[in-house]
Order: structure tokens, then C-alpha cells, then sequence
């Protein structure tokens, strides 16, 4: 299927396009070698490390797009046995209540009950798990039994990414920390104990040069100042830091100078790029960059595999886990090598060319251009010739393919809250895939599908949790769905 909205990629790739089979879709991309299988591969997949096991609990995901509102979490678990019965910790005694959250009379977190971020901070992590197990297996039981926990060995400052809002106070002095639950009202924060420790201190460096600068905040009431936001982003694995300053002009005061500052309290930042926002908008991030220092970018490894990391590149916010679920997503798919992929809401292609190495060819498909563009740069970084972009609504791009009688043998998916939508799936039914690894970041939405699976021929084979944010509600699940014979 020829489509108007695959992507070119390099020239070498593109070359090698005309050996693509005939899933390769016609795309003047990379393409696949019909040889290459899991001999072929130069990259291992970690195992994954099994977490602990959980009774009967869960709840849901954050953390797609770049939105300054307040991430939303699943809905309250009220419904749920755990969550009437939750302990609530004081000096004294232990009672019963209502609520779901769970706090002490002292917080590990000082502005716990004013962010909403982290509900459960003040529960033992064993509990957590329990908790969230719990409202899978009352969301999903009549379709499978739900797998024990991945979890994490340390589940504190796991984000990679992390966003400070900045502004000031009635006497002008600058501030920076998060929205309140339900408000823009900002809430300063030092240090957040899910945050990176080392971009929480780049933030509070930063807002110690203000000052000394003249640098004004914002003000959203009138919209007015300079400094919007600062985004950091950290590639635990390559060691690499990019600071993000969204601005509402492009132009910083004693820039070189800034710059110069910074980078002498901080020898470690990578890169610093000057994003330019000065629309009245609930998105953080403008349409302009400029690059102050270094190459605008960072990259860090996943499954052997490196990736690139933009600063408005969608890449997963905690790079342990996310190491933990792609593994497993690839050991349940149980690939030989032969097999036409389908990579679904892809992002900067990481599943698909984690998997590569052990398919024939893989096609890949992400709305987002600037995504697709880094993980066309990853594809040839990693000397993937395999694997095909397009930047294209998942959605539309599944009609395509079954209105051309293209087929596929396994299928991943990763899509929004939301879930897939209702043509997504009937598309994907008409291509037939054998398997499909459904990853999941809204357990309501996910037992929603998985019913639409089953009343379509589907069985649901295997389904593992994955704590990929700790201390809050949110949730990640694997499933593996067959087809029947």
C-alpha cells in the first residue's frame, strides 16, 4: 500500500527501500532484509525482572502530551474492596477509612495534599502493588488472570522527565514548583520524590540566577514576563541532561552569559534549548526552539538499543521500567524471525526497532512528525534497515492497510488513555494478526477492548502489570492476545 504520509528517511535508508518486501507498504524508507531474524540480531533483550506479587489492586496511567493542565489519573477507586478498607496512618493508631489515598499525620511529601501528584506516598510500596492488582483483576478477570507485578527494587525519583512551572510571588520574588490538583495556582516545590534529584537541583539553580539576570516570570493573569517553564529531561542511562527553557520571546537577556553560569554550577547539563511560547495556552511547549548549547538533544539506551531524545519527543518517564516492560513485550510476543510486524502509536519507534532484530520487517506508524523524525535518526543510529515509518493517525493508517488486503503477523500497540478506537480495532480484525501485544495506560479503556477482542476471536494468553508510576494511581499493562484457530 502506497501512502502519502510515509516518511523519507535518510538516503542510505531510502536505498534500501526497493529490497522491501510487499508489507513493506511501497514506503521509500528502510526495508526489510528478508534473512534477518533473531540470528541476525546484535542487540540482546533483557529479561525482565519480576516485581512483587500482588493480591487484587490497580488503578491508572499519566504522562502522554504536553499539556500544562494537570496529567489526569484513573478514576477514583471507590468501587474497588481495597479502597474502602485503605489504612490511614498516624503517630498513634491505625483506622479504617473511605479513601482512597493514603497519608500520615507526617507526609513524606510536605505538599502531598495540595499537588494530588503522588496518592499513594504515605503506603508501603508492597501495598501499592496490592492495590493496584486488586482493580486490575475486578477490571479484567473475566477475561484473564492477571500476572504478579513488575515492580521496582527503589520506586523513589524514577522520572526522567520533569517539568517546573515558574512565576512569583505578591513581592516579585521568583517561585517555580507544580500546578495544584484542579488549578493553575502554583504550588512551589524544592524537591519531589519522584522527580530526578539532579534536575530538581538544575531548577532551583535556575531560579536562583533570575535575579542576578532580570530575568521576570510570567504572569499568567496579565501575560506578562519572560520564563514560562523549564523542562528537564535525563537519560539515566547515557548520563546526559537537556534543560529546556520556554520563554515567551527568544530572546534572553546576557544569554551567553546565563548560559555560561549555569553551566559552571551545572558541568553535567548537555544541552540547553530556548523553546519560544508566547501563546495564552495550556500546552508548555512552543512551535520555536534555538539550541543555546550543545546539540538540542540527548540520547539514552533501552534494551541495547539507543534512542533520541527531543524535547518534545514522547519518550516513556521512567526509563527502568520502561527497560522491564519492552523486554517483556518481546518475550511474550515469542518472535522466530519470520514474522510481518505492525508497531502501532509508536513514538520515537522504540518497540519497533527493539523488536527488528527479531522479525522480518516491521511497520511503523506515530502521528506525531517531530517523533517520527527522531525514530527515523534512531532507526539508522542503531543500523536498523528493517523497519518502515509513517507519520499517520493510527486510526486512518489501519483503514488503509485493510482496505489494501495488507496483512500482519503480530501487532503492537500502545495507544492513548482512551484506548484504540472502534475503527482501529475493526481494521486490525479484517489484517488478522496472529498475536497482538496490547500495552496499556488505562486499565477502564483496556478492559473495554479486551472485551472487543474476545467477541472478535481473540483469547487473552498472558497479562503482566507494570509500576511504571510509582506512588500514584496510574498503571501499566501488557497483554498478549492469539487468535483463535
Amino acid at each position: 500500500m502506497k501512502s502519502k504520509d510515509s516518511v523519507k528517511g535518510s538516503a542510505n535508508l531510502a536505498q534500501n527501500s526497493a529490497k522491501a518486501p510487499k508489507n513493506g507498504r511501497g514506503s521509500k524508507m528502510p526495508a526489510s532484509k528478508a534473512d534477518k531474524g533473531v540470528q541476525g540480531s546484535k542487540k540482546s533483550i533483557t529479561k525482565t525482572e519480576k516485581g512483587v506479587q500482588g493480591s487484587k489492586k490497580s488503578i491508572t496511567k499519566t504522562e502522554k502530551g504536553e499539556k500544562k493542565t494537570k496529567e489526569p489519573f484513573a478514576k477514583s477507586l471507590k468501587g474497588s474492596k481495597e479502597a474502602k478498607k485503605t489504612v490511614v496512618r498516624s503517630e498513634k493508631k491505625v483506622t479504617r477509612s473511605d479513601n482512597t489515598s493514603v497519608t500520615s499525620s507526617k507526609s513524606r511529601c510536605p505538599v502531598s495534599k495540595k499537588c494530588g501528584g503522588c496518592q499513594f506516598i504515605d503506603m508501603p510500596y508492597r501495598n501499592q502493588l496490592k492495590v493496584k492488582h486488586e482493580r486490575l483483576e475486578e477490571l479484567l478477570s473475566k477475561y484473564c488472570t492477571v500476572g504478579e507485578f513488575i515492580g521496582m527494587d527503589d520506586p523513589d525519583h524514577y522520572r526522567c522527565k520533569v517539568h517546573a512551572v515558574f512565576t512569583h510571588d505578591r513581592k516579585g520574588n521568583p517561585l517555580s514548583g507544580i500546578y495544584q490538583e484542579g488549578s493553575h495556582k502554583v504550588v512551589p516545590v524544592e524537591s519531589c520524590l519522584l522527580e530526578d534529584k539532579k534536575a530538581d537541583e538544575i531548577i532551583a539553580t535556575i531560579r536562583g540566577m533570575l535575579r542576578s539576570f532580570k530575568i521576570k516570570t510570567y504572569d499568567e493573569d496579565y501575560g506578562q514576563g519572560l520564563l514560562r517553564h523549564v523542562l528537564i529531561r535525563v537519560g539515566k542511562n547515557s548520563g546526559q541532561i537537556m534543560v529546556i527553557l520556554v520563554l515567551t520571546s527568544p530572546i534572553l537577556p546576557s544569554k551567553n552569559n546565563f548560559v555560561k553560569a549555569l553551566l559552571k554550577a551545572h558541568p553535567e547539563i548537555t544541552t540547553i534549548v530556548l523553546n519560544v511560547n508566547d501563546k495564552h495556552t495550556s500546552m508548555i511547549l512552543g512551535d520555536k526552539e534555538k539550541v543555546l548549547y550543545g546539540k538540542g538533544y540527548i540520547t539514552d539506551t533501552v534494551c541495547g538499543m539507543e534512542f533520541k531524545i527531543s524535547p518534545k519527543s514522547f519518550y516513556q518517564v521512567n526509563p527502568v521500567q520502561t527497560e522491564k516492560m519492552y523486554s517483556k513485550a518481546i518475550e511474550l510476543a515469542d518472535l522466530d524471525g519470520s514474522e510481518e510486524a505492525l508497531d502501532c502509536y509508536s513514538g520515537v519507534g522504540t518497540i519497533g526497532i527493539i523488536a527488528s532484530p527479531h522479525v522480518k520487517h516491521v511497520t511503523s506508524v506515530e502521528i506525531n512528525g517531530d517523533a517520527v523524525r527522531d525514530a527515523i535518526w534512531n532507526a539508522k543510529n542503531n543500523d536498523i534497515d528493517n523497519v518502515t515509518f509513517y507519520k499517520n493517525d493510527a486510526t486512518r493508517f489501519m483503514q488503509q492497510m485493510a482496505d489494501s488486503g495488507d496483512k500482519a503477523d503480530v501487532v503492537f500497540m500502545d495507544p492513548p488513555r482512551s484506548g484504540a478506537t472502534e475503527e482501529f480495532l475493526n481494521s486490525l480484525f479484517v489484517l488478522g494478526p496472529s498475536k497482538v501485544v496490547y500495552i496499556s495506560c488505562g486499565p477502564d479503556s483496556l478492559a473495554r477492548d479486551l472485551g472487543i477482542f474476545v467477541k472478535n476471536g481473540y483469547i487473552v494468553t498472558d497479562c503482566v502489570p507494570v509500576d511504571m508510576f510509582c506512588h500514584t494511581r496510574s498503571i501499566e499493562t501488557i497483554v498478549l492476545l492469539k487468535k483463535k484457530l
